[in-house]
């Protein structure tokens, strides 16, 4: 892990693959004062475990033993990045509220920045940019980052479809095939509606991209591309929300990079899509 930044993203990441145990580990090592003179022996009985399985944990975590563990904190924790983020209380001020939300989403944009895979980032401009159709699943909340995306790419002359029903994403999965895409928006990458019909359009031929929080995921597993988003959880504002923000800066980079596939058309469907609405403004 070059940039610092990433570590605490990068482990936040693969959290859900670790066992109840393991999981236990990992966060007793995140929540105490990890320096560079902190010993395996002291980590473990704190953890009440194994050194061995302080070890594990580590790998587990993307890290080649404890001692790169420890060093990427000791990195991590020095960085302004780790320190953006604030717990909200339920007696704090309107202004302190809105800081300390600002800063967790400037922590997720700075976070998802410096995990991005830039050559799955431009393998997803890609498929998007040479597909003949392209359908995008979600539910709930990622359904309406899915149409978010939607409505720039139509700006552009780019259609998409958004499917936010389990039964029509399989029907639209049905019938794709290899000049297609279909795009599985899914936070937590376990939404079973949207698993299956990924899975299905992949098994139809058609490239298939994930957005979600989670690399390990089973989305993630299922897909040809995977882009992350990563995020502080918080047990007020939610993990959901704060990786929104994050999802819809990273896809609107990838909207602007499709764009510039073709420039010229894509500005001369903008201008035609902004004189077709223009009429329903007051001047």
């Amino acid at each position: 892990m070059n940039d610092p930044r990433a570590v605490g993203a990068q482990i936040r990441m693969r959290l859900p693959s670790l066992t109840p145990l393991e999981g236990k580990v990992a966060a007793d090592i995140l929540g105490a004062a990890v320096t560079m003179d902190t010993p395996l022996r002291q980590v473990a009985e704190g953890s009440g475990v194994s050194e061995a399985m302080v070890v594990k944990v580590a790998k587990k975590l993307g890290f080649a033993g404890f001692r790169e563990f420890r060093q990427g904190l000791v990195d991590y924790n020095a960085q302004d990045t780790a320190a953006l983020h604030a717990e909200i209380s339920l007696g704090d001020s309107a202004q302190e509220i809105v800081q300390k939300v600002f800063r967790t989403a400037m922590q997720a944009l700075e976070e998802t920045f410096a995990i991005l895979d830039l050559q799955a980032f431009e393998r997803a401009a890609d498929y998007l940019f040479r597909a003949r159709q392209r359908d995008f699943y979600g539910l709930g909340g990622s359904a309406q980052i899915a149409r978010d995306v939607s409505h720039k790419f139509l700006r552009i002359g780019i259609r998409t479809q958004v499917f936010d029903d389990a039964h029509m994403m399989l029907m639209s999965a049905a019938l794709l095939g290899p000049e297609d895409v279909a795009v599985a928006y899914s936070h937590s990458g376990s939404t079973t509606a949207v698993l299956e019909a990924i899975e299905l359009a992949r098994k139809n031929g058609a490239r298939t991209i994930a957005v979600t929080n989670y690399p390990d995921s089973a989305i993630a597993r299922a897909v040809d591309v995977v882009l992350c988003s990563t995020a502080q959880n918080s047990p007020l504002l939610g993990e959901n929300a704060t990786a929104r923000i994050a999802q819809l800066n990273l896809l609107d980079a990838l909207f602007v990079t499709v764009a510039a596939r073709d420039r010229q058309a894509a500005e001369a469907a903008l201008s035609r899509t902004m004189r077709a609405v223009q009429s329903k403004r007051k001047p």
